[in-house]
Formats: structure tokens, sequence, C-alpha cells
């Protein structure tokens, strides 16, 4: 078995038929189809059976208790057949080439990693480029020789694993947290030999209400501070740490200082979250003002920072609403 696509489903009946629907119109020979019900209380499971029922050469279904994203995924990591693994989110879509462009690519010798570019779907039909996507390289290379790949979109999504990468390393996905993706990415990214990245937008993800990056739940951002404890602290426990320390230093600054400080400034200006991401990213790298990588944010990452170093985050919070 070449692909297993595995895709972690609760409580989306409105969308799985159609995310189901985009993988059946690929070339599916030689892939599977692993449908994790994650304890859904909807009609999810159903639809679930009822697929594996209309395709029981391609698609199997395993129902379980609730465990969040990370604890499906790695049911599916350990039930899948295939050499290497695709994790598709069960709300997100795939362009109907995906399956034949990875198979092509899954050809490249000493490879273990293969990236793909992205697109954002409105739900309504428009499809956006992501902003963030990392651009393709022609050649594979390891992070040592690539370290800014460390600061690519942390997504499991939006690449595909050689399953063995799993296995070899013991690493797993962190259950019931959020944040599970970075602090499972950039462990892999670090040990895989090989990496590339296809020019092919094949990822369609659904920016929807209600999901977890839109949920309002601020206490909840506190989490990635223990993501970044548990990324930092495995770069160490590795001998990694100084290596990638401009890399760690940038990931801390672009997702603790600035995205969760922007989430949690457009809900609530004085929440005093706002202060703790600050004082860990002091903390963790005194001199992150420094970082070479700070050249390179975008205009709208560059004022965001300017005004959290200022504390104005009433301000922030106004531009980043009136931005949507």
């Amino acid at each position: 078995m070449m692909i297993s696509v595995i895709i972690p489903v609760y409580n989306v009946e409105q969308y799985l038929r159609g995310c189901l629907d985009s993988v059946l119109k690929n070339d599916t020979t030689d892939c599977e189809v692993l449908l994790i019900d994650d304890g859904a209380t909807d009609g999810s499971g159903a639809i679930c059976d009822e697929y594996a029922r209309r395709f029981p050469d391609l698609i199997r279904v395993i129902h379980q208790e609730n465990g969040g994203l990370g604890a499906a995924r790695n049911t599916g990591i350990d039930a899948a057949a295939g050499d290497w693994l695709l994790f598709l989110d069960s709300d997100d879509t795939v362009a109907p080439e995906t399956l034949s462009v990875l198979k092509d690519a899954v050809q490249t010798p000493g490879v273990q990693i293969i990236g793909f570019q992205f697109c954002t779907d409105d739900g309504e039909g428009k499809l956006t480029p992501g902003e963030d996507s990392f651009p393709a390289t022609n050649q594979p290379f390891a992070l040592e020789d690539c370290p800014e790949f460390l600061l690519s979109p942390p997504s499991a999504a939006f690449r595909l694993w050689r399953r063995s990468l799993f296995v070899e390393s013991g690493i797993r996905f962190p259950a019931r947290v959020w944040y599970e993706d970075i602090r499972t990415t950039t462990k892999l990214f670090s040990l895989a030999e090989g990496i590339i990245v296809l020019p092919d937008p094949l990822y369609r993800y659904l920016q929807r209400p209600g999901s977890i990056m839109s949920n309002q739940n601020l206490d909840r951002n506190r989490e990635i501070l223990d993501a970044f404890d548990d990324i930092l602290g495995w770069f160490q426990a590795m001998g990694l740490r100084d290596l990638y320390e401009n890399e760690l230093c940038a990931m801390t600054v672009e997702h603790v200082l600035l995205a969760a400080s922007v989430r949690v400034a457009k809900a609530d200006s004085r929440n005093p979250l706002l202060k703790a991401f600050r004082e860990y990213t002091d903390n963790a790298f005194p001199n992150w003002p420094e970082n070479p990588y700070r050249s390179r944010l975008s205009k709208r990452k560059t004022l965001a920072l300017r005004l959290i170093q200022g504390g104005h985050f009433r301000l922030l919070s106004y531009l980043f609403r009136l931005k949507g």
C-alpha cells in the first residue's frame, strides 16, 4: 500500500461528505482511507459507515472514544497499511490531482517528507493561496541545510509523511491539547533525511466559525506556552537547540508573541495572557529583538510587533478587528 489518507472525524456531518467526495475524485489506486470516528455525537459516525459500505475496498472506519485530534491521528498512524501518510481534516478538502501528484513525488530517492502548497476556502468556492506557503524546492534537503523550513506552516496536513518517521522515532501527536501540530511536525522536520516541497496547491483549508483557530476560548491560548516548553525542551535534549537557535527564536516570536497575542487581544485587550506571552518570549530568548528573521516579517506583522512591544493592546485589537 502506497498512501494511507487519515481523516479524524468529530461532529462534522455538515462538511464530511464534501471532504470524502474530494478524496474520491482522486486516483485512489494503491491507497486507503482511514476514517477515525473520535466519538462523534452527531451523524458523522453514520456517514463514515455509509461510505465504508459503499467503498469497502478503499475505506476503513475505526470508532473510538473521544480523545481529540491528536489521539485520532495516532490511531490512524498505528492502523495504517500505507508507507506514506496524508492527514486530512474532516472539514477540509483536497484537489482532484492530489494523490496522483503525491504518488509521483514519492519516487524521489531518500525523501521522507513531501510538502505542498495550500489554499484557504471561504466556504463559497473562493480559493486563496496560503500566504505562508513555503516555496517549492527542486532538490531534497535536510533541515540542517535549510533551517528556515522550521518557520514554514506547522500543519501536519500540508505534507505527506513517510510512516517510518513516526514508527522509528516514536513521535506521536499529543492528545487533548491545542497546538498539537507544531509540537509534532517541528520535531519530525529535524529528523527527516530528505524533504521536498512541491509547487502544487493540493490542500484546501476551510475557514469556518467554530474551528479550533477561531474558537474564542481565550484561556486555552495559554497552551501555546506548554507547546513551546515541549518544543524547546526536546530540541535541547536532542542537542539541537544551539544549531537552530535563530529559527526557534523566530518561531517563538511568530507563534507566542505575535499570533497568540493578536488572538487574545482581539477578544480582550486587558487579558493577563498578553503579559505572559511577552514575559515568556523575553525569558526564553532575551535577545529576540535582534533575531535575523525579524527583517523578513510582513508590514502587518511588523506593525503588530511594535504595538505589542509598546503594550498598545487596545490599538492592536482595534486594527486587527478592523482588518477581520
